[in-house]
């Protein structure tokens, strides 16, 4: 598939302060465009834009408010001219037994990672028709297979797979390209947050090779901007991801069957597992929320 430069392109950023969206934001700006960044800490925007190399800008809004992020998309296409590529990367995760969990941390991972993707995907697509642009939705190795303990985050990046791909059908005769982005573990400070958590470090170190490692993030991050340079239907921030597709429908069953066993090994110490959105963006959001 042929490239499309990215200079002079115009990229929108959801959750660009850290991880995944401020590395993909530099990088992009490294090749040319100009970056519009989103997201909950404006002081950290702010530090994030002031180091692209390239022509950038930062709007402080909560993906999931549709009025805040219909009010950027706008101002993002004032101060641009135009919108070329938006990511929907923003995203929370919170672990630990369903029936244990806590019902707003839970509903919070539901509504920032599926809902917020979708009021992104409401503001962004009126000037990506114009423009004839690209959308790409991260999504994650949980859209691929389930996993015990992690069960609002993999229902939501199930969810966000799905409505990219029926985006796709809906949006493509008019010039939209729709992607989904797929991550296994990778080090950021969602999955340093969550390895802090001693029983989910552990159930996670014993799942079966290559997704029981954590690995880098600029290679990550490198198949990302690639993917987008594409505008690619599926993008693999691993290389293995992708033979994943070919067998996630025995997923489910071997999982349901292996986790069994792994959770009444780990019966005894669940009590201990965190109920909250970890590391410092689920931190950022709660404060954000409670209005601290």
């Amino acid at each position: 598939m042929s490239k499309v430069s990215l200079e002079g392109q115009v990229a929108v950023v959801t959750g660009a302060a850290r991880g995944v969206g401020e590395l993909l934001a530099r990088k992009l700006s490294a090749r040319g465009a100009k970056v519009a960044l989103v997201g909950l800490e404006p002081d950290e925007l702010k530090q994030v834009s002031a180091r692209l190399p390239g022509e950038s800008d930062h709007w402080h809004a909560d993906v999931t408010d549709h009025v805040a992020m219909a009010r950027v998309a706008q101002e993002v296409k004032e101060r641009f001219g135009k919108v070329d590529i938006v990511v929907a990367n923003a995203g929370v995760a919170s672990g630990g037994p369903f029936t244990d969990s806590d019902p707003e941390a839970w509903r919070r991972v539901i509504e920032v990672n599926l809902i917020g993707s979708a009021v992104t995907g409401r503001a962004f697509l009126p000037v990506l028709m114009e423009s004839r642009g690209y959308l790409l939705q991260i999504a994650s190795l949980a859209a691929l297979t389930p996993a015990p303990m992690m069960s609002a985050y993999c229902a939501s990046k199930s969810g966000v797979e799905a409505y990219a791909h029926s985006l796709r059908a809906e949006v493509g005769y008019k010039g939209v390209k729709v992607g989904v982005g797929y991550l296994s573990w990778t080090d950021t400070d969602m999955v340093r947050g969550a390895d802090q958590d001693e029983v989910m470090r552990e159930l996670r170190q014993r799942l079966p090779w290559p997704s029981n490692k954590t690995y880098p993030l600029g290679p990550a991050v490198d198949r990302i901007v690639a993917g987008i340079e594409r505008r690619s239907a599926h993008v693999y921030a691993q290389w293995w991801l992708r033979g994943m597709q070919s067998i996630r429908g025995y997923l489910p069953g071997i999982i349901a069957s292996v986790g069994q066993r792994e959770m009444k090994r780990f019966e005894p110490r669940l009590g201990s597992v965190g109920k909250g959105l970890v590391g410092a963006g689920g931190s950022a959001d709660e404060q954000v929320r409670s209005g601290n």
